[in-house]
This record gives C-alpha cells, sequence and structure tokens, in this order.
C-alpha cells in the first residue's frame, strides 16, 4: 500500500502540512497516510530536577492519542473515500526513530512543515524537519508554513553535476515523476563558473541519459545566492516542488553543517523535497 508519513506536533505549521500530504496523495493516487506523533518526557537541564518522576508517561501517551484521533478527525472529511487514515503513537523522538517507522509502515513520502524564523511558538515541527531530513531513508517533503498544494506540474532538481551516477536518487525522482506526471526542470547554481570543471559536460550528459525518459529541461545560473538562484528559478519557471540533493561530497558538502537547505527550506517559496 502507497503510504505518507506525516509526522505531527499538532501546531499550524503541521496541519498546514497535513492539508498538504493529502491533497499530494490525491494527486499521486496514494492509499494511506499515516499521522504519526512522537511524544517524551521533558528534558531538563537542572540536575536537582528528576522530570522523569514527575512526568506521568502515561499521561503523556493519553494525550498523543487523543490529539492523534482529534486531528484525524478534523482532516477525515478532506480525504479521499479511498485513503486510509491511519493514527501511531509512540515514546521517542521522531528523528531518531523516523526510519524504523518508516521501515515497519513501508513508507514512501514524509511530509512535514517547516517554520518560518523567528516564530518563537512553533520551533519544534520546524527544526524536527531539517533533521528528520538529514537522517531519513527515504524523501522527505518539506513544507513552508504558508505554502498550499499546487498540482504538481513542474518539478524543479537543483543538480551539481558532480558524480552524477553515483549520488542522484533516480528511482525516488522516477517515483514521484512517474506519479504526478510532472515535467521536469534541471537548475545548476554556480557563480563566475567556479564549479565548472573538465568532467561538467560529462556529468551533465549521464544526468540527461539517467533520466532521458522525462525530457529534462536545463538552465544555468550564475548567482552568488544559493537560496535566491533558486528561488529565483523557481519563480521564474512557477515550479510546484523544489528537490535537493545533499551530499557528503562535492558541491552539498557540509551541506546541513553549513544550513543552506536550512535556509532553503526556510525560504523557499514552495515546498522542499530533500532525498539522498
Amino acid at each position: 500500500m502507497k503510504t505518507i508519513l506525516v509526522p505531527t506536533d499538532f501546531s499550524s505549521t503541521a496541519k498546514n502540512a497535513a492539508m498538504y500530504a493529502i491533497n499530494f496523495a490525491k494527486q499521486l493516487k496514494y492509499e494511506r497516510i499515516i499521522l504519526y506523533n512522537a511524544y517524551q518526557a521533558p528534558l531538563t537541564t537542572d540536575p536537582d530536577i528528576a522530570m522523569i518522576n514527575t512526568v506521568d508517561i502515561t499521561e503523556l501517551e493519553k494525550s498523543s492519542k487523543t490529539n492523534l484521533e482529534n486531528f484525524k478527525m478534523l482532516l477525515k472529511p478532506y480525504c479521499d473515500a479511498s485513503v486510509t487514515l491511519d493514527i501511531i503513537s509512540e515514546y521517542g523522538a521522531v528523528t531518531y526513530d523516523i526510519n524504523e517507522i518508516c521501515k515497519s509502515n513501508e513508507v514512501d513520502f514524509i511530509v512535514m512543515g517547516v517554520t518560518g524564523v523567528g516564530k518563537v511558538e512553533e520551533t519544534l515541527i520546524g527544526s524536527f524537519a531539517i533533521d528528520v531530513a538529514r537522517r531519513s531513508e527515504v524523501p522527505v517533503i518539506i513544507v513552508p508554513p504558508d505554502a498550499t498544494f499546487t498540482k504538481i506540474e513542474e518539478v524543479m532538481l537543483a543538480c551539481d553535476f558532480s558524480k552524477v551516477v553515483e549520488t542522484t536518487p533516480v528511482e525516488s525522482i522516477k517515483k514521484l515523476l512517474d506519479a504526478s506526471e510532472a515535467k521536469l526542470f534541471v537548475v545548476n547554481i554556480d557563480h563566475n563558473n567556479k564549479r565548472f570543471n573538465s568532467d561538467t559536460p560529462f556529468e551533465s550528459l549521464m544526468l540527461d541519459t539517467l533520466l532521458y525518459d522525462y525530457k529534462p529541461e536545463y538552465r544555468f545560473i550564475d548567482d552568488p545566492d544559493f537560496v535566491e538562484g533558486i528561488n529565483k528559478a523557481a519563480l521564474d519557471k512557477q515550479v510546484d516542488l523544489i528537490i535537493t540533493i545533499p551530499k557528503k561530497m562535492g558541491w552539498f558538502e557540509g551541506l546541513f553543517k553549513k544550513s543552506r537547505t536550512k535556509m532553503l527550506a526556510y525560504h523557499s517559496h514552495v515546498p522542499l523535497m530533500v532525498v539522498h
């Protein structure tokens, strides 16, 4: 059963992401959406306070399940009859348990909200989204706080044309394109050809070969600011989803440490799919 996982902390940001997931499931004809809430005892830095003894885990579990049931009832009217809406409440941390949850439930995509900078009241799911995207073995779609779902017709892949065969998650990209029937647009952001080398033409040819059936359109943009370059390209092409591939080597080296993808996730005007 084709499944989407929606981690939630019941904030408005998380609710917006859940609505996105419902419409995403409708277009891609997915059959199951799981609303997932991980709960745990609050942490304290005061060694004189034993929080685990003052917090009733049973009450946390009860609260989690009640909130999930209420959340499910709130969302159910927006789901097609063909979509099963399930809930999972679990003691733990979403960032560390995400792959186990995905494997046991055969999850294809994770959809999460991200909070804009400065919104202190809703930082939990926002920061978790970045960590989940870093750790997850399945694609994670990060939904900006003010983004609403638009039919996925134009997908933009940000590519550095480095070690394309070894690092491009072709099957995950094909799965999205096949299900959505979207057009693929590949963009490379560089400045003064700093990252262009003798291998670049060959690597771009390899990507074209890997994605030949989808007839991707290419654009090379000179911009010193990665985030601004991506956003300008997304606006110009009116894309509905941005795909980025964090790498351990090459242009994306240290992507999360430098917060480049975090910046893109926070400031992007369209949802961002992070896939390893």
